[in-house]
């Protein structure tokens, strides 16, 4: 296919970072709405209203700023990621410029967090649009296409360098000098199915709450619901930690605080031997012994491995059998395979077997106890700690630009110094509409709310605020989307 050669005006040189300006102490006397400014964009107070949910709990809808930006297109580099290294932006410009548009290479900087350090990459991009212009830049993407340069088309509010917005956020207030009721998580009706935060608020008879962490997508599908993550539901420990990640920690049903955790979970044979449990309610490896209890709700993989059935009230070893098949009522399951197989053959065929579960706070080094009132969530990036920003983007799994630097809608949940909850979603994805938050501008909103500890939890188009078990944000899928777990507030 013949093509003419389009030269598209070059953008202006500069680089992409992101201003990490601590705001000040957020001036409010224990749980309330800051009357401070808002602390990104304009430092001007929002347009806010205010709604009492239940006794002790308010709801705020906080908009702030305008949409000043436009469009750009970005080339993406090889391996589809929007940033490389200098010589691969090099290469990726070359190409744009054969297919007759003028590139520009742009460094990025990754903000440095708390435990990594900053990271500079380059992008390749071409051409500038107002806001109004969208049309243009779809053009240009498609006719690199013809020229097998990947491209797509970029809002430059996505970007995590200045913008004027605007956000459109949702924050839910709980006094505990008022609010009554208690805190809860939930994985809905099992761990392996995912479901939106609105049926688990149903479920669990919720006044209101918020989407979870993130779960794993990368697993069979009907598994997808099982957490990243720690989760105790109800003093049931139903997923282990990833060590030394942040985690949600609620005990005596509505005390909450955020820490790092770890889980070790040990199975004990009637021979005496003991051996480590690598998973619970996940897809088990090579070699892995995994732990399934009732809540998993789904079928284990018939992989060749060996199954122990236990009677969970009395330890009581019910049959071993080949691997693959339900968690029935009042029961739960060794899963071996490989090596662990081999274990559970030689050690579980006495009259009892026995799974010793521990969740260690590594703040303190103390177990967490597992009563009916606890709950903890985790696969979240801590925030906020000790009233200043601490993002923990390497222990937590998110140290990328794109979850540093870009914008995305957010979840966050962060304590007040009174012990009152805060509970806030800032949707994005929505040009000209609200741009969302990065990871930075994230914990900048939480200190500005009053957290003196908080947590991030799922974004993007998990991100939901359910009240009455309804969506009062926008989810940027344009519905909700079915997710691994939510946190609730209960009466």
């Amino acid at each position: 296919m013949h093509m003419s050669r389009h030269l598209v005006a070059g953008l202006t040189a500069l680089t992409l970072t992101a201003t990490v300006a601590i705001p000040a102490e957020a001036e409010q006397a224990g749980s309330g709405f800051p009357s401070s400014a808002f602390p990104l964009g304009v430092s001007v107070a929002p347009v806010k209203n205010q709604q009492n949910v239940a006794p002790g709990i308010t709801l705020f809808s906080v908009k702030h700023g305008k949409s000043t930006q436009g469009w750009t297109v970005s080339a993406l580099m090889p391996n589809g990621h929007d940033a490389g290294s200098l010589v691969t932006a090099q290469t990726v410009a070359q190409a744009v410029e054969a297919a007759g548009f003028i590139p520009e290479i742009l460094k990025v900087v990754q903000p440095a967090a708390a435990d990594a350090p900053s990271v500079e990459r380059y992008m390749v991009r071409t051409g500038l649009w107002s806001f109004g212009q969208r049309a243009k830049a779809d053009k240009v993407v498609k006719e690199l296409k013809e020229f097998d340069v990947r491209a797509k088309t970029d809002y430059l509010g996505d970007d995590g360098t200045e913008t004027t917005g605007p956000w459109d956020m949702r924050v839910l207030m709980v006094n505990p000098k008022v609010f009554r009721g208690s805190f809860k998580t939930s994985v809905g009706k099992s761990v392996a199915k995912r479901e939106t935060t609105s049926s688990m608020s149903k479920l669990t008879g919720a006044i209101a709450g918020v989407n979870g962490g993130f779960f794993n997508i990368h697993t069979a599908k009907a598994l997808q619901g099982d957490p990243v993550g720690v989760s105790v539901v109800g003093g049931r420990l139903l997923s282990e930690a990833v060590p030394g990640r942040s985690g949600l920690v609620i005990t005596q049903g509505r005390k909450a605080h955020i820490t790092e955790l770890k889980t070790t979970v040990t199975a004990i044979s009637s021979d005496g031997t003991k051996t480590e449990v690598n998973g619970i309610n996940r897809a088990a490896d090579a070699d892995e012994l995994v732990l399934y209890t009732e809540e998993f709700g789904g079928k284990t993989a018939a992989d060749g491995g060996i199954e122990v059935v236990v009677d969970a009230a009395q330890d009581k070893v019910i049959k071993v059998r080949q691997a693959g098949g339900i968690v029935a009522r009042g029961t739960y399951l060794l899963h071996g395979t490989g090596l662990m197989a081999v274990w559970l053959q030689e050690h579980a065929q006495g009259t009892w077997m026995k799974v010793d579960n521990k969740v260690i706070d590594l703040r303190t080094q103390q177990a967490i106890p597992l009563t009916p009132e606890t709950y903890i969530m985790g696969g979240g990036v801590g925030l906020v700690r000790n009233g200043r920003v601490r993002i923990t983007a390497a222990a937590d799994g998110h140290a990328s630009i794109n979850m540093m630097l870009r914008r995305h809608p957010r979840t966050m949940v962060g304590i007040d110094k009174s012990g009152g909850l805060i509970l806030a979603t800032v949707d994005g994805r929505n040009p000209g509409v609200t741009v969302g938050a990065s990871m930075v501008e994230a914990a900048q909103l939480m200190r500005w709310l009053g957290a003196k500890q908080a947590i991030n939890f799922d974004g993007g188009g998990s991100s939901v605020m359910v009240v009455g078990h309804k969506a009062v944000n926008r989810p940027s899928d344009g519905a909700e989307r079915t997710v691994g777990d939510g946190l609730f507030i209960t009466p």
